[in-house]
């Protein structure tokens, strides 16, 4: 979503009040450090001068789903991701993006899902605006949420954006972006250096949600990690049980075992695919983080680092895991009917 489609869809107020004084919150990609091509794929581009990338449901249909055969693509908007607005401005842009996904692409073809965009630093306007999406309908099946933000995701300044996103049923989708987007530690000299530091910090963002006993309090909350990478599953799990073990005083109202609740709440994204030389330490990597039944196939359409599902996956893979990875999970996850296999 562009700066003026999302503009040209607020109230008056709203309009005005950003034509003189501006927007706070940079769009995602508007920060230091900027990818060539702001990040997305060359041929991603529909026909036309004024075409923007990403604004165009059948340009993205007949290059993606229809090129793949994709049955369910959900869609996560990131005009919200680094929000800093005041709540009433927050609320009307929040309500414009998702207008604008649930008319625009929702409504243009069945196979796109949508994930609600929501001000995280302001709880309870994400809380009402979970809550007006789901009594509209039409197709919304997550909300995304910055995994940066201004105190660790297990505040209980988060709660009401938690309750109400358990209640409704919907999985919180953490993406990359917020208040910061990097690794905590100041801003990265290098883009590799970028590229691989998001799943730093978002391990400090899983262990506050185990640690807050969230878990107890929302038995139902599901957190979706998208595009944090894997392979640093089982070593976390295994640090926090060795640890749990000897600080259980520190966290008594955790009654289960840190790496339990980490394999039973949350559920990560395979882009981009953190894939090892040998395809047996891939395999063996999925086992010892109880993967199997967790990891979901994400193309992260339409940016460069596209991962295609006919060749993301080690070849190697048993065909039931690949089955479960590519479509089974996500279908049990998101409550949806799984073809038959071909």
């Amino acid at each position: 979503m562009t700066p003026a489609q999302q503009r040209a869809r607020l109230p008056e107020r709203w309009r005005r009040h950003l034509e003189r004084y501006g927007q706070r919150s940079l769009f995602l990609g508007e920060a230091y450090p900027r990818a060539a091509n702001a990040g997305w794929r060359l041929d991603a581009r529909p026909p036309g001068p004024e075409a923007v990338i990403g604004a165009d449901p059948e340009f993205a249909r007949r290059q993606l789903l229809d090129e793949y055969g994709i049955d369910y693509a959900v869609l996560n908007p990131s005009t919200l991701l680094s929000c800093q607005e005041s709540p009433p401005l927050a609320a009307a842009l929040a309500a414009a993006v998702n207008d604008w996904l649930r008319e625009e692409w929702l409504a243009a073809d069945q196979r796109y899902l949508g994930a609600i965009a929501v001000p995280i630093e302001c709880p309870e306007v994400a809380a009402r605006e979970i809550e007006r999406c789901v009594e509209l309908g039409g197709g919304f099946v997550q909300v995304i949420v910055p995994a940066g933000t201004e105190q660790p995701l297990g505040s209980p300044r988060y709660r009401p954006l938690f309750r109400a996103a358990a209640d409704a049923g919907l999985p919180v989708a953490a993406h990359f972006g917020g208040v910061d987007d990097h690794s905590g530690a100041g801003w990265p000299s290098y883009y590799l250096e970028e590229h691989v530091a998001y799943a730093v910090r978002v391990q400090a963002q899983v262990a506050s949600l185990i640690c807050s006993g969230i878990f107890a309090e929302l038995p139902h909350l599901r957190i979706v990690l998208t595009e944090f990478g894997f392979a640093w599953v089982p070593a976390l799990a295994w640090a926090l049980d060795r640890a749990w073990e000897r600080l259980r005083d520190d966290v008594a109202h955790l009654d289960r075992p840190p790496s339990e609740l980490l394999h039973d709440h949350f559920w990560l994204t395979t882009q981009p695919v953190d894939e090892p030389d040998d395809p047996r330490d891939f395999t063996a990597m999925i086992d010892h983080g109880r993967l199997g039944d967790r990891l979901l196939f994400s193309t992260d359409y339409p940016h460069w680092d596209f991962d295609s599902p006919t060749q993301a996956l080690p070849r190697t893979l048993p065909d039931e895991l690949r089955r479960r990875i590519l479509a089974g999970n996500a279908c049990a996850l998101h409550h949806l009917p799984l073809a038959e296999a071909a």
